[in-house]
């Protein structure tokens, strides 16, 4: 298989761009209308995007087809097809709960199922063909990219359908939901046309799998696998701690610190700039650790596992930051705390992408599908649990402790720990657990992953 260039890895950042704008239009826009404009309870929203992250589980059962044809474009094709017409469909139904609010809540859990679907379809197949085309030394700039560009999709569609959504009326909620959603499919199929070329099927390739092994089989050989084991932990774990945060930075900076809602908004910004800034960070270090492999310093500025590692440790020493800024308050520096925070997320979730991508293609043949959607649904399960265990979390702390800030700082705290954690289980991967007669090629992909080199594929 030829690897892929820049320009595919561009075209392979449409598409996930794509995907976002469908997703962020349903996840965001549509619930703010659910409970400002149509006055319903917020938890209905809740529960939806709740049960886009729970269908999720599929992941490892679509990528597991996708293993068995051997082919990603039609698995990504499809997904980008069930997605479209679920973000068309949650547009009908937000519109129908205004007069009937029981049949349009039916048809929004449907809408909301095909969503998740879709994501986990698109996505899944999306990062393994990322996984095998894309050479070690441009695998930090891809993740980057890649994720960049997502990014850039849900601003640019968050900005444009706001802007076509006044006034609002439920006539222009269905026709700008359908369009985007209608661009972003037509985006997708002219990004992926020709891109990934003629593949033998993955089945035809591996003597294991010519007898079609069932798909708990084949989950069952992927579980067994040392590396494959602990780094979906690690993803589950270090997630979490990641998405926990996200429900509790803006009404903390509001609660302790008097930011109004437009200050808190600013403050949420600068955090989304960090992260930027530390995925362009590690981008870089790839680059220059690409160039100066002979060197004996520089080529390990580089090494995804340093920065998995590195960006954990940073994003627990922010947080324990934040915990400081709860029990101090006024006059602590919070926007620079919050921007170090952003930069060591961005840095760590680039380098464990990069690392995701890296051990994919490691292991039993023709499972890299099942092994990327492993780590996509426990990455979905910990999304979706992540909101509610930092809220939760918060709720209880300012309960049984009388000071917002101190109740806060306990929940920051705990974030940190989470991170330290999930340093632990990174450093972990460097020395999987051998047992006599079982030196599996996973197992080298560990210890590959370990010294920041790249595994050399085994049969």
């Amino acid at each position: 298989m030829t690897p892929f260039g820049w320009a595919s890895i561009a075209r392979l950042g449409l598409v996930q761009m794509a995907l976002g704008a469908i997703v962020v239009l349903t996840t965001s826009t549509l619930n703010r209308i659910m409970v400002v404009e149509l006055a319903l309870p917020a938890l209905l929203p809740g529960v939806l995007v709740a049960l886009h992250y729970a269908v999720q589980l599929a992941r490892p059962r679509m990528g597991f087809g996708s293993d068995v044809g051997g082919r990603r474009t039609p698995w990504i094709v499809g997904g980008m097809l069930v997605l479209a017409s679920g973000g068309v469909l949650a547009a009908v139904a937000t519109v129908w709960m205004a007069s009937h609010p029981a049949a349009g809540a039916v048809l929004a859990l449907a809408a909301f199922a095909m969503v998740g679907l879709g994501v986990s379809a698109a996505g899944t197949s999306l990062l393994v063909l990322l996984a095998k085309r894309v050479p070690e030394g441009r695998r930090a700039g891809a993740a980057t990219l890649v994720w960049m560009m997502m990014i850039a999709g849900f601003a640019l569609t968050a900005g444009l359908a706001g802007h076509w959504l006044d006034p609002y009326s439920p006539t222009r909620l269905i026709l700008v939901s359908s369009g985007v959603s209608l661009l972003a499919l037509l985006l997708a199929l002219v990004a992926l046309r020709g891109l990934e070329g003629n593949v033998t099927s993955g089945g035809a390739r591996d003597p294991a799998t010519q007898e079609k092994p069932r798909f708990r089989q084949a989950l069952a050989q992927v579980w067994s696998e040392p590396v494959a084991r602990r780094f979906t932990i690690f993803v589950f774990v270090s997630m979490l701690a990641y998405s926990a945060q996200d429900l509790i930075l803006e009404p903390f900076a509001g609660t302790v610190f008097g930011y109004t809602p437009g200050e808190s908004t600013q403050l949420s910004g600068l955090q989304h700039g960090g992260v930027l800034a530390g995925m362009l960070l590690v981008a870089m270090a790839g680059a220059i650790g690409a160039r100066c492999r002979h060197h004996v310093l520089l080529r390990h500025v580089g090494s995804l596992r340093g920065w998995t590692i590195g960006g954990c440790l940073a994003s627990a020493l922010a947080l324990l930051a934040l915990m400081f800024a709860g029990l101090q308050g006024t006059g602590w520096p919070l926007n620079a705390t919050v921007f170090a925070l952003g930069v060591a997320n961005g840095a760590f979730s680039i380098g464990a992408i990069g690392s995701m991508m890296r051990l994919a293609a490691e292991g039993r043949r023709a499972r890299e599908g099942v092994r990327m959607g492993l780590w996509g649904a426990a990455q979905a399960v910990a999304f979706g649990l992540g909101g509610l265990v930092g809220t939760g979390a918060s709720d209880l702390a300012r309960w049984l402790i009388t000071s917002p800030g101190v109740a806060y700082a306990m929940v920051f705290a705990l974030q940190a720990l989470a991170f330290l954690l999930s340093a632990v289980l990174a450093w972990r991967l460097a020395a999987p657990a051998a047992r006599a007669g079982s030196a599996t090629s996973f197992q080298h992909a560990g210890e590959s992953f370990a010294a920041g080199t790249s595994p050399r594929p085994q049969s």
